[in-house]
């Protein structure tokens, strides 16, 4: 049988209704009412805050906070404290592991694997670190990682920063990791655009996770409540 994955690309989007959007999907993939769907959005900025993230990595003042236009959410993933904004691709995959779902190291190596692949179609070199996962470029992250599986469904997932406004992690610790820094696609492919950085991810994601193909869905499309 055929493995197809719908790709639904959000566009950009404040962080809260995805959040919420991706709360519904997990539903419904459980009960089988959609199949596997790959989220792609960039967000209006915010930091989030994983399940175990402390408060004081946010240090950004409220009065900072407020002038950049930034706010905190705290989220289900796991995880510490992240950035997200314009410039950033954002993927959520909704996948239903079946009996893989209790093999998260397996699942987060495959999400690193997808970005690494990523970063090697632009002659970039990609590396893990087994204690601070994510994808690394020498001591800079360029794509953070933080997922949840309810049952055996997946939601959240990982950033890759393409076009990112690197100041905006002056807010906070991130990933609560002190001592490295953060960087972007664009410091090494000052062309890139985010199409482009959509097309590879989504080429990559289907080719780790063995799909057969993939499926656009419009999220304007009548009837459907993206």
């Amino acid at each position: 049988m055929s493995r197809v994955l719908h790709v639904v690309d959000l566009g950009r989007r404040a962080y809260r209704p995805v959040l919420e959007l991706q709360e519904r999907l997990v539903e419904q993939r459980g009960c089988g009412v959609i199949p596997d769907t790959l989220l792609l959005v960039e967000h209006e900025p915010v930091y989030t805050l994983g399940r175990n993230a402390k408060e004081s990595h946010v240090v950004a003042s409220p009065e900072e906070l407020a002038r950049l236009g930034i706010e905190v959410v705290r989220a289900s993933r796991g995880g510490d404290a992240t950035y997200h904004g314009p410039g950033q691709l954002v993927a959520y995959p909704i996948l239903d592991l079946g009996d893989r779902a209790r093999q998260i190291a397996w699942y987060v190596g495959n999400l690193e694997e997808v970005i690494i692949r990523a970063l090697g179609d632009y002659g970039l070199a990609g590396a893990r670190d087994r204690k601070n996962r994510g994808v690394w470029i020498g001591d800079e992250k360029i794509a953070a990682l933080g997922v949840r599986i309810a049952g055996h469904i997946t939601m959240h997932g990982f950033a890759l920063n393409a076009r990112a406004n690197l100041d905006h992690y002056n807010g906070i610790v991130p990933c609560g990791i002190r001592g490295k820094g953060v960087t972007s696609l664009d410091r090494f492919v000052p062309d890139v655009t985010m199409a482009d950085a959509k097309e590879k991810v989504m080429r990559r994601f289907a080719e780790v996770f063995e799909y057969d193909s993939t499926e656009p869905r419009d999220p304007g499309a009548s009837g459907t409540r993206w």
